[in-house]
């Protein structure tokens, strides 16, 4: 566990690009970006409680969740293009605190040997500004310790706890 999150943001273009490796079977990783119960538990820095207002992981669907810190909430929004099973997933995704920033993402899951897997995608951003927006903002910590919290959870499901 432990496998370290890779984010480039390549200069004078407005998008992100990721990819992480776990140590869990494709099925499980894939699992845990569209379950609803699982994502709250492991999406964002681990300071914020997440609440799903709705989430409906399949091709056409919609999902919104509030992420809270004391009185603080931050809402995110967004459509699920394409879902295919443990495969990939096309969406959109806006923070309601930046209106009319509305990104384009995908996300692309393979099954690597030892029953491992790997998580690797683009975030499209209307423009290098808004992408540097929240690059400043702590997208890249955000995205780390989610996947770290992610691996805890996995691990903590397979021994059963």
């Amino acid at each position: 566990m432990g496998n370290p999150l890779s984010l480039n943001a390549p200069a004078g273009e407005p998008l992100l690009e990721y990819h992480r490796d776990f140590d869990f079977p494709v099925s499980d990783v894939f699992r845990a970006h569209t379950d609803p119960d699982l994502y709250a538990r492991w999406v964002g820095p681990r300071d914020l409680d997440t609440r799903i207002d709705a989430f409906e992981a399949r091709t056409g669907g919609t999902y919104r969740f509030v992420q809270s810190r004391g009185d603080d909430e931050f809402a995110f929004r967004g459509m699920f293009h394409t879902v295919r099973q443990d495969e990939f997933v096309l969406q959109t995704f806006e923070f309601e605190g930046y209106p009319d920033v509305v990104t384009l993402e995908y996300s692309a899951f393979t099954a690597l040997p030892g029953g491992r897997s790997s998580v690797q995608g683009r975030s499209l951003y209307p423009s290098v500004e808004s992408r540097d927006q929240f690059l400043t903002n702590g997208i890249e910590d955000g995205m780390s310790a989610g996947y770290d919290q992610l691996d805890e959870l996995l691990a903590s499901a397979r021994t059963g706890g």
